[in-house]
């Protein structure tokens, strides 16, 4: 049997590149579960993944659990890596400062997983002081940010800023 993998897919147009390297996981043999910000939401739908995964995705921080304990309890106690992939600039704040404001930023912050982060985002915001900060106070956590990669970005600019292709990721995490 394969790792317990969380995919924590963000509100980013990168959000569909999550499908890929779900796919990635499940052929090698991980057991994925995925978990969606409600911006997430509005890029791809949750029936993608719990096709693509076989499992279902969790959204609502606040939906009835399944087990007694609440859901980011224990999605964060289940899981022996989980990759946020796209990592928003919003999502990497949330987490170098500790906010668990929806499931994925409180299963985030609960789990004792190895975390990794797949960067997507404008130039200006990945070359901003503040994103910059986030990004070594999660390094310093010992949390793995991976390089974005430069090419062309949604708002019609190229630059610094795309998220790296899906079989990057995967081979990053071997």
């Amino acid at each position: 049997m394969g790792r317990k993998v969380i995919i924590g897919v963000t509100g980013s147009i990168a959000a569909y590149k999550a499908a890929e390297l779900l796919r990635l996981f499940v052929k090698n043999g991980d057991d994925v579960r995925v978990v969606m910000t409600p911006a997430a939401c509005e890029f791809v739908r949750p029936l993608t993944f719990q096709t693509l995964s076989r499992n279902p995705v969790a959204v609502d921080q606040f939906a009835q659990p399944v087990e007694w304990k609440p859901g980011h309890i224990s999605l964060a106690e289940w899981a022996d890596l989980a990759i946020v992939a796209p990592a928003t600039a919003n999502t990497i704040a949330k987490m170098a400062h500790g906010i668990a404001d929806n499931l994925l930023t409180a299963t985030m912050l609960a789990t004792r997983a190895k975390i990794a982060v797949a960067p997507a985002m404008n130039d200006g915001m990945w070359g901003a002081a503040a994103t910059i900060e986030n990004i070594e106070k999660l390094r310093a956590r010992g949390m793995l940010v991976m390089s974005p990669r430069e090419g062309d970005l949604a708002c019609g600019r190229r630059g610094l800023g795309r998220m790296p292709e899906p079989d990057e990721i995967f081979a990053e995490l071997g």
